[in-house]
């Protein structure tokens, strides 16, 4: 397995019906192979992890190279740097989400950088440190709900953020933690609640729309 050569597969393997989906879906695809994500998942799970040709792929800039970089990654061997320097790389919702989903909710300076980039300026780093909480939510078994709700503060201040592709991630962050179990389910709904009465439209509607869905008969169900 070598860079060069998965490069020349997603070459070969891409189509230009895929390329011009890519565009409604807000990826940038004027560099894109037209790859969809599921044939890229296969492809990844056939060739193993491979940090140093990961590392290539990314290098390589363009949106499956790098999401195949996310896929073949070591999440013990990426170094906290490293993670900062993709996070800073990051120029569409899809790969800042995978990486996320895919990669950094495995490392172990996970939670460190839900705190570092949630309040970061940057429209994908900031991204990225609520698709975080949003994917440990889901992956962190072993995470206290406290370490969840140490996250409020940052929903709080991230919720002013108008830009669309922020907002709906900090809205997802908090659904998420209010369905991961009920006592984050009613500690994320009174959070809801009070941010729905916030001044400021963006953190209102977030605050509204999380606390429609926390309080739902379905969530609740499920909870218990």
């Amino acid at each position: 397995m070598t860079a060069n050569k998965i490069i020349n597969w997603l070459k070969q393997t891409g189509t230009p019906d895929h390329v011009a989906d890519m565009a409604r879906y807000g990826i940038p695809n004027d560099r894109a192979f037209g790859v969809p994500m599921g044939v890229m998942k296969k492809q990844a799970k056939q060739l193993g992890k491979d940090h140093a040709v990961a590392r290539a792929l990314w290098a390589d800039g363009r949106y499956e190279a790098r999401t195949m970089a996310v896929f073949i990654a070591e999440a013990d061997k990426i170094p906290s740097e490293e993670a900062d320097q993709w996070a800073a790389d990051f120029d569409n919702w899809a790969i800042c989400d995978t990486a996320c989903f895919s990669l950094l909710d495995q490392t172990p300076y996970r939670w460190d950088k839900v705190h570092l980039w949630a309040p970061d300026r940057r429209e994908f780093v900031r991204r990225a440190g609520f698709a975080l909480i949003w994917a440990l939510s889901v992956h962190d078994k072993a995470a206290a709900d406290q370490a969840f709700i140490d996250t409020f503060p940052l929903i709080r201040e991230a919720a002013r953020d108008p830009r669309p592709l922020v907002k709906k991630a900090v809205d997802m962050a908090l659904r998420a933690t209010g369905k991961r179990n009920a006592a984050l389910n009613r500690a994320a709904r009174d959070f809801a609640r009070d941010l729905s009465d916030h001044d400021h439209k963006t953190a209102a509607w977030i605050g509204r729309h999380a606390l429609k869905e926390l309080e739902s008969d379905k969530v609740l169900a499920k909870l218990g």
